[in-house]
């Protein structure tokens, strides 16, 4: 019983420190809503689950339970559509969310998780069962929906020319003129 009182303790001072900075970042007022998001969820869960006892078994719980509300349209192996990134008649597949909502989600909560006073070691969203997940789904949409998620190349930093038409001018040798 004592862990989830320290859970409530870790939920409100969250919940309290965000309702103070409302006018936080963007990014700050999303990792709030996301934190708050996962203790409802973990509050609903059936039992309830305690933020000391969660893993990262529960984390994929919790991801796949999102999928639900996702908007993703992502084609089974035996429809007409795998691998069209424009699919040329509609299909029953079912709506996912897409896989960088889902890493950037784990992010956020990641970092949240920290923020709250808990150790990283212990932090499920770091998890390496969490991971795999997320590469798992990267994999398997990019595959379904013709997509590449490639990493892209970074371009060298290279010096500007001036004027890169005509080069500079020189001074003329020594002895014409």
């Amino acid at each position: 019983m004592e862990s989830s009182n320290s859970d409530n303790t870790i939920i409100n001072t969250f919940s309290s420190a965000g309702a103070t900075t409302s006018s936080g970042s963007r990014y700050e007022n999303q990792k709030r809503r996301d934190w708050n998001t996962f203790i409802q969820y973990l509050n609903n869960h059936h039992p309830p689950l305690c933020l000391s006892r969660c893993s990262g078994a529960d984390v994929l719980e919790f991801l796949r339970y999102l999928d639900q509300f996702g908007k993703t349209k992502v084609h089974n192996l035996t429809c007409p559509c795998y691998g069209n990134p424009n699919p040329p008649l509609p299909c029953p597949c079912p709506l996912r969310q897409a896989w960088g909502t889902l890493d950037a989600l784990v992010g956020r909560l990641r970092t949240a998780y920290e923020k709250n006073g808990n150790k990283p070691e212990t932090n499920p969203f770091g998890a390496r069962v969490v991971r795999l997940y997320l590469r798992e789904v990267r994999d398997v949409q990019s595959k379904a929906r013709g997509v590449s998620y490639e990493k892209k190349k970074r371009k060298r930093h290279q010096p500007e020319q001036l004027n890169a038409e005509a080069p500079p001018e020189q001074p003329p040798p020594p002895g014409e003129g």
